[in-house]
């Protein structure tokens, strides 16, 4: 049995885990405000409560994985900065003071790092060699498998593609670069963008159907507005499914998965748009490396994420029995 922890931004979701996937118990409270001093208190608390119920049934666990929205030094277990949502846990060596905490083998990594392992092992990429996930939420994450070994790059920033353009003159992204698909298919880029258009509408639909607050339109709200005809809704809606099925072009002729999933808040959305989007796909992948790469819609959910995360402990675990 293997715990698995997603530390989000409101939710964190813990569950033990038997090694085929299945969710035996499962617990989850709401993410402490920043600068409250309680994230780690409550991680540390749901796991003890989920070993505790797991070994109750007569399940004892073997090893804890974590996955976080931030950078991480994976082999060191170590968060780096900036952790979204979290930021009092950065600095920290979570995988070490879990360990000392309970006496049990701990991993640490970027949470989207962990959601590919668990489509990879348990989920749409299970049985494929290689596979990646494109993690449309409030910002845009993605994750890597490749020959059955997950990428994290030289420093931890392998597979940042919410972070590479794909509009060379768009306006400037948070991340400090230009154009970057976060911008155009993220749920905040989404908001923002229909935000920014509305500024100069006074009567547009999609401001009144917010209430005339900008700061009430959300991505859902402009993907609901666009499937009920409204043009400048629509105009969002086509540009982010562009920039997505641009990603997906460059994901399939550069790196030639088996699988790439599309999950994360925004996918619940997409789902309805499958065929617009492999269209756009379409426009900027080859052909055949395409018809080879099964694309998949995965609207996501907390317990992705908790799987996710019990599958980095077992990648890490057989990982390490391997190398030693």
């Amino acid at each position: 049995m293997i715990v698995g922890v997603d530390v989000g931004g409101t939710t964190i979701a813990a569950g033990a885990l038997s090694a085929d996937g299945e969710v035996v118990v499962d617990a989850s409270a709401p993410t402490p405000g920043a600068g409250t001093g309680g994230a780690l208190a409550t991680i540390v608390a749901l796991i003890g409560k989920v070993i505790d119920q797991s070994r109750h049934r007569g399940r004892p666990i073997d090893a804890i994985g974590v996955g976080v929205p931030g950078p991480v030094d994976a082999a060191l277990g170590r968060i780096g900065e900036p952790v979204s949502h979290v930021p009092e846990l950065a600095g920290h060596a979570l995988a070490a003071e879990l360990t000392t905490r309970f006496g049990l083998f701990a991993c640490v990594d970027n949470d989207v790092n962990a959601l590919a392992l668990g489509e990879w092992m348990f989920g749409a990429g299970r049985g494929a060699r290689s596979l990646v996930v494109l993690a449309a939420g409030t910002g845009f994450g993605a994750g890597l498998v490749l020959d059955g070994r997950l990428v994290r790059g030289a420093v931890g920033f392998g597979g940042e593609f919410g972070h590479a353009p794909v509009k060379f003159d768009g306006p400037p992204c948070w991340c400090g670069g230009r154009g970057c698909l976060a911008l155009y298919a993220s749920g905040r880029g989404i908001a923002d963008a229909a935000r920014a258009r509305v500024a100069s509408q006074a009567e547009a639909v999609l401001l009144r159907a917010a209430g005339g607050d900008p700061m009430a339109i959300t991505a859902a709200l402009v993907f609901r507005a666009a499937a009920e005809g409204d043009s400048l809704a629509t105009s969002v809606v086509d540009e982010a499914c562009q920039a997505l099925g641009a990603m997906i072009g460059t994901v399939v002729n550069g790196l030639n998965p088996d699988v790439v999933v599309i999950t994360g808040g925004v996918a619940r959305s997409l789902a309805l748009l499958e065929a617009k989007l492999l269209g756009a796909a379409g426009e900027y992948a080859f052909p055949r490396a395409l018809a080879a790469t099964r694309v998949t819609i995965v609207p996501g959910e907390k317990r992705h994420g908790v799987r996710g995360a019990a599958a980095l402990a077992l990648y890490a675990r057989n990982s390490n029995a391997k190398d030693s």
